[in-house]
């Protein structure tokens, strides 16, 4: 099997590419633009953004002259436009996933909804779909995966976001045999549940980011999502609800994850977790009951083990996407998806207290915040999935800080089509968090 970068070269030399479509011009989608305008045999032909200057904007950043960028709504146009080799910036996303010229979708939007209906939209018109839209896939992932299967197209994360990066180490080493202890990901800042756009907004102007954003890691949501996203492909669990939270550098990971009785911190194995210290990074926790295996570990300077990490340092976010796009189009694979169904739920928890008649407002907001725990816990609980929050959830009882919100708690005035995904999952599906959902008529 060649290298992806050999069948690219193959591709191109076969005058052929594919033809990317992406929705949301933000920062991830600006960089992915510009990454793959350096590549052979790729390009993203189509980018949907509201405003439709973002669209344009990454284009003439990645260096594509003003000339070959056609503005448009119209679908004879657009497919004209790419025909002739230009590209084309709209504000309609439907365009993107119904295009005939598009090949592989990826949403880069980061709202749970609308990457929700991109997807859904995307598999429909029998396309591949990349998400890089980790709070979506958490919530409706195993649906939208079975219907992509039944479809004969990919449901797939991203190579570069950090499930894809431990989906690649626990790979690696199960495919050799290894037993894996634990995956889990560095955080990149100090846990502050009560991180929101107002303080995390001096930071954001530093670095150039949203404050929303910046407040969605800082709060610890992020992180819960990740490790969710995690579970539900590999079937991973967190030891406690929450995850632990560990301090420790790479050196001291083996340690910490051996079982409390054999002197380590955690009570179980097969784990997801994240640990304050080692961040960028991604990492495995393995180990081998087999003495050659052991020996030759040690004589690689792995480790005394038991236990021994894989450590990747890094990840590129969606400077990495186009590698989960040429392997959905060539081999038909994915980097990551929720081949174990709904194993873990990031679960809605109040930042503050809240009062009821209240609307939640989003992920990094100043409402709520998101708490990983197995599904089998979530469903005891009745919590109301993160994913689900959006400004038309009103709450129908005070809920204190730090407490759970429950489906019970929360009225929908207003479907949407994360909402009616989610429910057609839990009604479809043998997962472990069917409720039923409250809206209000």
């Amino acid at each position: 099997m060649l290298g992806i970068n050999r069948k690219l070269e193959e591709l191109e030399k076969n005058g052929e590419i594919i033809k990317v479509g992406l929705v949301g011009a933000g920062q991830m989608g600006r960089g992915m633009v510009s990454q793959i305008e350096n590549m052979v045999g790729m390009r993203v032909v189509i980018t949907a953004d509201i405003q439709v200057d973002n669209a344009t904007n990454a284009y003439l950043k990645s260096g594509v002259v003003a000339t070959d960028i056609v503005e448009t709504t119209d679908e004879t146009e657009a497919v004209n436009a790419v025909k002739a080799g230009k590209v084309v910036a709209t504000s309609d996303a439907q365009l993107v996933t119904s295009l005939s010229e598009v090949d592989v979708v990826v949403d880069a939007t980061g709202v749970p909804d609308i990457g929700a209906k991109i997807a859904w939209d995307a598999i429909l018109n029998k396309k591949h779909i990349v998400m890089l839209n980790v709070e979506a896939d958490v919530t409706v992932g195993p649906l939208l995966k079975k219907m992509a299967d039944a479809s004969g197209v990919v449901y797939t994360g991203s190579a570069g976001d950090e499930p894809g990066a431990v989906m690649e180490l626990y790979d690696f080493a199960e495919a050799l045999g290894f037993e894996v202890v634990a995956l889990g990901k560095g955080k990149n800042n100090p846990l502050n549940l009560e991180a929101n756009p107002d303080t995390a907004a001096e930071e954001a102007a530093r670095k150039g980011a949203s404050p929303k954003m910046l407040a969605s890691f800082q709060d610890g949501t992020k992180t819960m999502v990740e490790m969710t996203a995690v579970a539900n492909a590999t079937g991973f669990l967190p030891d406690k609800p929450g995850m632990h939270g560990f301090v420790g550098t790479v050196a001291e990971l083996p340690e910490i994850f051996q079982l409390k009785a054999d002197g380590g911190q955690v009570e179980n194995k097969k784990i997801v977790e994240y640990i304050n210290g080692v961040a960028p990074g991604v990492f495995a926790i393995i180990s081998s009951e087999k003495e050659e295996v052991n020996h030759e570990m040690k004589y690689l300077s792995m480790g005394e083990g038991p236990n021994y990490v894989l450590y990747r340092p890094y990840h590129l976010c969606s400077l990495e996407t186009p590698i989960s796009i040429a392997r959905a189009h060539i081999y038909k694979e994915a980097t990551i998806a929720p081949w174990e169904g709904l194993q873990a739920e990031t679960v809605t928890v109040a930042k503050k207290d809240l009062a009821a008649g209240e609307f939640l407002d989003s992920i990094g907001g100043f409402t709520v915040y998101g708490h990983i725990l197995s599904a089998s816990d979530a469903k005891e609980q009745n919590a109301l999935p993160l994913g689900l929050v959006d400004k038309n959830v009103q709450l129908k009882r005070d809920i204190k800080k730090g407490e759970i919100i429950t489906y019970d708690d929360v009225v929908q005035t207003k479907d949407s089509t994360i909402w009616r995904l989610r429910r057609m999952q839990d009604e479809t599906i043998a997962s472990k968090s069917a409720v039923k959902v409250p809206v209000k008529s």
